[in-house]
């Protein structure tokens, strides 16, 4: 047996070498590959879990965005009804004795078949009869037909949500009373339509007549005071910061408060708000004037790093250049630099102002949990706002508040979205690529 030759040796070293080279390139590769799959798969569970979250508000609140109402012929009785004062007669009453005799269903004498037609029937049925006879009384001794909403079980009924297999002990219709919806449903009595009561409505302790009108106008005038406060100031702090303020341990003590302020959690604002505007400054509890306040409060430090970011992402060749043509800072600044980098403060205001949006926990501190039935229209009128509106409703006993805080979700989400997708928006389209 012969003994290798150097080249031979070297050969085979260098060969061993090159299959280790190899080895650990595919060892990279692989690793490459895996960290990849890890990414797809961390954004495809966060997607899951998003599409389940949308899937499930979006299956629990759909049916609020429909009704049902009844269409009920009245005699108006002049003997019954009161023409001087028609809020004091009874037309519930009415309308569900005549309900029952036009059915051709006999009435016992205690009045307990028409009670229990009474209760198919909203609230608002009294309303529309007396408003009606109040503006034009010659209906008085004519039938006149009543087109009003269904109580809210009789609508949870219709929309599959109580099932006539559930013991009638443990529902809040009786067995008569579904009898009689599927009855006025085949003679085409009850129809159903889009639920317009929803977003033209106030709040109400009658769910078939709950809105969020007044929460969506609270939630704006909020915003309003918010953007006029926190915009202006927050803007301004980040200018003087970036690009005015000397570089000393004062600015460094401020940079990193305004970091700390944004990882604030929101409730310690509502405490401060309470203290300060409501306690201290004696300024309308639960109104637009103190959320709006509170809120600029918390979009502040959010706004002010955006801003800074926004203008540290102007090259400095453009101040240099500002500069070197004899403009003053001043002028550098506010005709250069700030134009430049309104993209990027318009983006952060934006995504500001949908946070302070959706903020919940201090409103509730500063009173926002109050029932307001109406439509607010000044900024120191007690108002709702669309979270503490949700807050309230998840919280009520009616099981028919349930899809209507489903539908609220919806409403708020889809502010939020139209807020987001117009600062993305905004940013490309006036951003620069340097």
């Amino acid at each position: 047996m012969t003994d290798a030759t150097p080249d031979q040796i070297d050969g085979a070293a260098a060969k061993g070498r090159l299959d280790r080279l190899r080895a650990g390139l595919k060892r990279r590769h692989a690793k490459e590959t895996r960290f990849k799959w890890y990414g797809r798969l961390a954004i495809a569970a966060a997607m899951l879990f998003l599409a389940v979250l949308l899937v499930r508000i979006v299956e629990q609140g759909h049916t609020a965005f429909y009704t049902h109402t009844v269409t009920v012929p009245v005699f108006m009785d002049p003997a019954r009804v009161d023409r001087a004062y028609p809020q004091g007669s009874n037309f519930e009453q009415l309308a569900a004795e005549q309900q029952l005799a036009r059915m051709g269903i006999q009435d016992d004498a205690a009045g307990t078949k028409a009670a229990q037609m009474k209760r198919l029937f909203s609230s608002e049925l009294k309303f529309v009869a007396a408003d009606l006879v109040a503006k034009r009384s010659e209906v008085i001794g004519e039938t006149v037909p009543l087109a009003v909403p269904l109580s809210d079980d009789a609508d949870l009924y219709l929309k599959g949500e109580i099932s006539r297999d559930t013991p009638e002990d443990q529902r809040r219709l009786t067995d008569q009373q579904i009898a009689w919806l599927d009855r006025m449903q085949t003679e085409g009595v009850i129809g159903s339509h889009f639920n317009t009561a929803l977003f033209t409505n106030g709040d109400s302790t009658q769910p078939e007549l709950a809105g969020v009108l007044g929460a969506v106008v609270g939630s704006a005038l909020m915003l309003m005071v918010t953007a006029l406060i926190a915009i202006p100031l927050g803007v301004g702090a980040a200018i003087w910061l970036e690009e005015f303020a000397p570089k000393n341990k004062l600015t460094d003590i401020i940079e990193v408060n305004i970091n700390n302020l944004a990882a604030v959690p929101s409730i310690v604002y509502g405490l401060l708000g309470l203290a300060l505007f409501i306690n201290w400054m004696h300024l309308p509890r639960a109104s637009p004037i103190v959320g709006g306040l509170v809120l600029a409060l918390m979009a502040l430090p959010t706004l002010v790093i955006a801003t800074r970011s926004a203008l540290k992402a102007v090259p400095p060749s453009i101040r240099e250049a500002a500069l070197a043509m004899g403009a003053s800072k001043t002028q550098t600044v506010f005709s250069h630099v700030l134009p430049l980098a309104m993209p990027g403060v318009m983006t952060g205001a934006i995504i500001s102002m949908a946070h302070a949006l959706g903020e919940t926990a201090p409103l509730l501190l500063i009173g926002m949990v109050s029932f307001v039935p109406g439509v607010p229209h000044a900024i120191d009128q007690p108002v709702g706002a669309l979270p503490s509106l949700i807050y309230i409703w998840e919280n009520a006993s009616e099981r028919a508040f349930h899809e209507r805080t489903a539908a609220a979700i919806i409403v708020l989400l889809v502010f939020m979205i139209i807020m987001n997708a117009a600062a993305i928006i905004l940013r490309r389209r006036f951003e620069r690529r340097w």
